[in-house]
This record gives structure tokens, sequence and C-alpha cells, in this order.
């Protein structure tokens, strides 16, 4: 049975060891290569300024005409108003 655990003991704790070693620094004096190009992020800068955009447009149009329908029926109900007292002037 010892001879079955001991190999396969011996790479897993080589592994473990290994997993767990600290990475290598980068060096100091090159500095990373960017991984995004400024034509990709122009892209997604647009792509999000249309994306915050356009709801607030939808909202604002969204707006203008529930302000408009209030606005008739302000003016209607005003016009009822000044009909009922017309009619009730003439009754008395």
């Amino acid at each position: 049975m010892t001879r079955w655990i001991l190999p396969g003991l011996l790479p897993t704790l080589l592994l473990a060891v290994a997993a767990c070693s600290r990475p290598q620094a980068p060096d100091k004096e090159q500095p990373p290569e960017p991984k995004a190009s400024a034509v990709a992020d122009a892209g997604r800068r647009d792509d999000l300024a249309r994306a915050v955009r356009e709801p607030l447009d939808r909202a604002r149009d969204a707006q203008a005409a529930l302000d408009a329908a209030a606005d008739a029926r302000r003016a209607a109900v005003e016009a009822a108003e000044q009909g009922a007292d017309v009619v009730d002037a003439a009754t008395r």
C-alpha cells in the first residue's frame, strides 16, 4: 500500500509548492504593452455614451408627451368650468 501512496504523494506536493511560489516581478525599466488600442477604447466610449443617452432621450420625450397631455386636460377642465359658470348664471 505504501508503494502506491508515495509515488502519488510526491508529484502532488511538488505541484502544491510550485503553485505557492511568488510570481516574477515585471521589468521596471520597460512598462508593459497596452492590451487595448485607442480605437477600441473610443468605440467603447461611444457605445457607453449612446447607452446612457438613449434612455434619457426617451424619458425626456415621454415627459414632454405627458406634459402636453396634462396641459390639454387642464385647458379642457377650465373650458368646462367656464361653460358651467355661464349656464349657472343664465339659470339664476
